[in-house]
């Protein structure tokens, strides 16, 4: 009787003709081993801010409380009051009480504040351009005064006093007077940038920008013959006039610089990081 034969497991048949290729196994190449794993980055390329709304809220904003307060100031008898042809009321003594003075230092003074960082940023772009360091530095001297003297004046707007008084005359002197000259050295800079090929302003941007302070120094020189001539009442009336006309030409003006600084996509850069 035959003995029984140990059971083996996985008991398979060998091929023998395989079997002496079993070493090509050990030639194949290795596998490539997987990159290691680097956590994602968080960090932005940078991106440019367009800068050409700046002068538009700096210039949208004391119009917008100019327009709420005439929209709820009334003549003696009650009736509509229409300042651009008519000395009916100041832009000082329309937002003087109540809540026209409030919605006017609501909106007035941080456009007073955008006011000035228009003119700094276009003293940074004239930088930029290649204009000299001179003639750019008084604009942002200029820029500056101006912007302070509207923040100035329109924290005491509403003050009796002769304190008052004498704010709300420089106050509004200084602004006017030096926007209005600023104005000037921003369209001389241009002037100057153009001539020297190393900026392109459009035609009808230009005129634009002289026209409107054509119109300034117009109006202001029929003011000072009234001043000089000792024409009280006249002066009186041309004093109204040349604040609700000048206002609206510079209102105008900050526009047209928000349009040429957009056709020339002036932006500032912010680079963010992780």
């Amino acid at each position: 009787m035959k003995e029984a034969q140990p059971h083996r497991a996985f008991d398979w048949p060998v091929d023998t003709e395989l079997a002496g290729h079993a070493p090509l196994l050990a030639d194949l190449p290795p596998l490539p081993q997987p990159a290691p794993l680097t956590p994602p980055s968080f960090a932005r390329a940078p991106r440019p801010i367009p800068l050409w709304p700046l002068p538009v809220i700096a210039a949208l904003l004391p119009a917008i409380a100019v327009a709420f307060a005439l929209a709820m100031y009334r003549n003696a008898d009650g009736s509509f009051c229409n300042p651009f042809y008519d000395d009916c009321v100041s832009i000082s003594r329309m937002a003087k009480y109540g809540a026209p003075n409030e919605m006017f230092r609501v909106f007035v003074l941080p456009g007073a504040v955008l006011q000035a960082l228009t003119w700094l940023a276009a003293t940074r772009a004239f930088a930029t351009a290649g204009l000299p360091r001179r003639e750019r530095s008084l604009l942002a001297v200029v820029g500056l005064l101006a912007g302070c003297a509207l923040v100035v004046y329109a924290s005491f707007l509403g003050t009796d006093g002769a304190a008052y008084a004498w704010l709300r005359k420089n106050g509004t002197l200084l602004y006017f007077g030096g926007t209005y000259v600023a104005m000037l050295l921003f369209v001389r800079g241009l002037q100057r940038l153009e001539a020297r090929e190393l900026l392109v302003v459009p035609p009808s941007r230009h005129r634009l920008l002289v026209g409107l302070l054509l119109f300034i120094t117009g109006i202001c020189l029929v003011h000072g013959f009234a001043s000089l001539l000792n024409l009280h009442d006249l002066v009186v009336r041309i004093q109204n006039l040349t604040e609700w006309w000048g206002s609206l030409a510079l209102t105008f003006a900050f526009g047209t610089i928000a349009s040429l600084w957009r056709g020339w996509e002036l932006a500032l850069n912010l680079e963010l990081g992780a």
